[in-house]
């Protein structure tokens, strides 16, 4: 744990370095998961019934969704709905035919092209970043490169390789807020939560030389726009507190952007997660809140709890943002800080300044 807190390459690592009682004075960790969530429930709940079959009463162990659950893995072709319950009726097992790793979707294969041998897999939410034809995938230490990624048969082809570049894909999103489950005056704006729905879509990729990070070229992809929904924390600042912080349109939506990314880059440090499972979108005013408003939701359709812990401990949690941005030596911005290695647009629009002025005075 030592050797990566003193690496310090991303805000987590830097904050747990600065504040190790976070790491070794709790006895415990902050799990956070939503059991309810139906992308999650759904296959598990069908996966039980090839156990036992499903009965009215075991709705006390699956919650009161699970009767509808499995009706809706009974029209799936999962389940056979008889006066008795539900029952597994395919000849193969669950665990052969859905997905109990992650939130129901499909898997997508990497398969060594030379061997046709399996050698991982990705979930069908991610597969568009990281095994789009071009990419460099990165698989227990050894690189491939991607040559033929085909989504509707859930496979991607690879070759191995040592090349001496990386590979980042691009990419642009849209959010729609569709509930407000909470909402409240906080700093000088308002704090909520609730179910938003992502449009997002890889457009193109980078190529990044290994040694410096310098980008060689930019090849653009036709990928489908996908659409989910999930659970999202947001902050708004209104227009008339902006306009009494002395930055520019531009500087604001830099200063949004950059701490997007710090926030997310934290969020691990208070719930358990990865900065992969979480997402994030910044915008200078969204039109379903009429102010500029910065985005964190979670990455699995339905959501898992993340971004709803992040509303609970909002103070804390921001205020370690702003921390992270005061204190980190750097000038102008960096992994330790305001960099991220998923952002869509290749960390574009970023004001590390500017973000400290935002939060500075939105906290104050």
């Amino acid at each position: 744990a030592l050797s990566v807190l003193l690496a310090k390459e991303d805000p987590l690592d830097a904050y747990l370095f600065e504040n190790p009682s976070l790491l070794f004075d709790k006895p415990t960790e902050t799990c956070i998961f939503d059991p309810y969530n139906t992308h999650v429930l759904g296959p598990h709940i069908a996966a039980a019934a090839q156990e036992v079959p499903l009965t009215e009463d075991d709705g006390r162990y699956f919650g009161p969704t699970m009767a509808s659950l499995a009706d809706q893995a009974a029209e799936a072709g999962l389940l056979r709905k008889r006066p008795t319950g539900w029952y597994w009726v395919r000849p193969d097992r669950a665990v052969d035919s859905i997905s109990l790793r992650g939130s129901g979707n499909r898997q997508i294969n990497i398969v060594d092209e030379a061997s046709g041998a399996v050698i991982g897999t990705a979930d069908a939410s991610t597969a568009d970043r990281t095994v789009h034809k071009g990419a460099v995938y990165l698989h227990k230490g050894e690189h491939w490169l991607v040559s033929e990624y085909s989504p509707q048969e859930s496979t991607a082809l690879v070759h191995a390789g040592d090349p001496s570049y990386y590979t980042q894909a691009k990419s642009v999103s849209d959010l729609r807020i569709c509930t407000r489950d909470e909402e409240h005056k906080f700093g000088h704006g308002l704090l909520g939560h609730g179910e938003v729905e992502i449009a997002s879509q890889v457009i193109a990729y980078l190529r990044r030389d290994s040694s410096s990070s310098e980008v060689w070229d930019e090849t653009p992809l036709q990928l489908p726009v996908r659409t989910y929904r999930t659970h999202a924390v947001w902050w708004t600042v209104p227009e008339e507190f902006c306009e009494g912080l002395g930055l520019k349109p531009q500087e604001l939506a830099c200063a949004a952007h950059a701490a997007e990314h710090t926030s997310i880059g934290l969020l691990p440090a208070f719930a358990t997660c990865d900065r992969w499972d979480i997402g994030g979108l910044s915008t200078l005013c969204h039109p379903d809140t009429n102010a500029l408003t910065v985005f964190v939701h979670d990455g699995a359709p339905g959501g898992a709890g993340f971004a709803e812990y992040g509303y609970q401990i909002a103070d804390e949690w921001l205020n370690a943002t702003l921390e992270r941005l005061k204190n980190c030596p750097c000038a102008a911005g960096c992994p330790s800080c305001i960099v991220s290695p998923k952002c869509g647009n290749a960390n574009q629009t970023l004001d590390k300044q500017a973000a400290i002025v935002l939060l500075s005075n939105y906290l104050s």
